[in-house]
């Protein structure tokens, strides 16, 4: 498949999670604290580098996945503020809606969360706006994927 079949988006996502493949090997080597360290700034970082809009949604969802989840460790996926476990598996991520020009931010769970619920459960949720309620529900989701 050639470059041409991709937007500008997505190449730079892609080249993002080279990048972030090569970090990861190299946090392998470090401390845990090390790692979480660095996976903080790198957060941190990305957060800085969106749009208001986006910044001030990814800033409150790093903080309740913090508060709810400290045993997982900042990172980026593609790009994106996200937090994995211990084996380094993402199981959460935040994709802000400037990434790819979309209408609506989205906080999303990879396999790892296993919120496996019946035959159909969701794993993606559109984040336009975050109440207290709404972040009380994203809480619970992620204090669910790291049980």
């Amino acid at each position: 498949m050639s470059d041409r079949n991709f937007t500008a988006e997505e190449r730079e996502a892609m080249k993002a999670k080279l990048t972030e493949s090569r970090t990861s090997r190299s946090r392998a080597k470090k401390s845990p604290e090390q790692a979480r360290a660095e996976g903080e700034a790198e957060v941190n970082g990305k957060i800085a580098e969106m749009p208001d809009d986006d910044r001030a949604l990814a800033e409150r969802i790093a903080a309740m996945v913090t508060e709810n989840a400290p045993q997982l460790v900042p990172r980026t996926y593609y790009g994106m503020p996200a937090w994995a476990n211990e084996a380094g598996k993402v199981v959460c991520f935040f994709k802000p809606k400037s990434k790819f020009k979309v209408r609506y931010a989205t906080f999303e769970f990879e396999a790892p969360a296993a919120l496996d619920d019946g035959n159909v459960w969701p794993v993606s949720y559109a984040v336009a706006a975050l109440t207290e309620a709404d972040l009380a529900f994203l809480a619970e989701r992620v204090r669910r994927s790291v049980t």
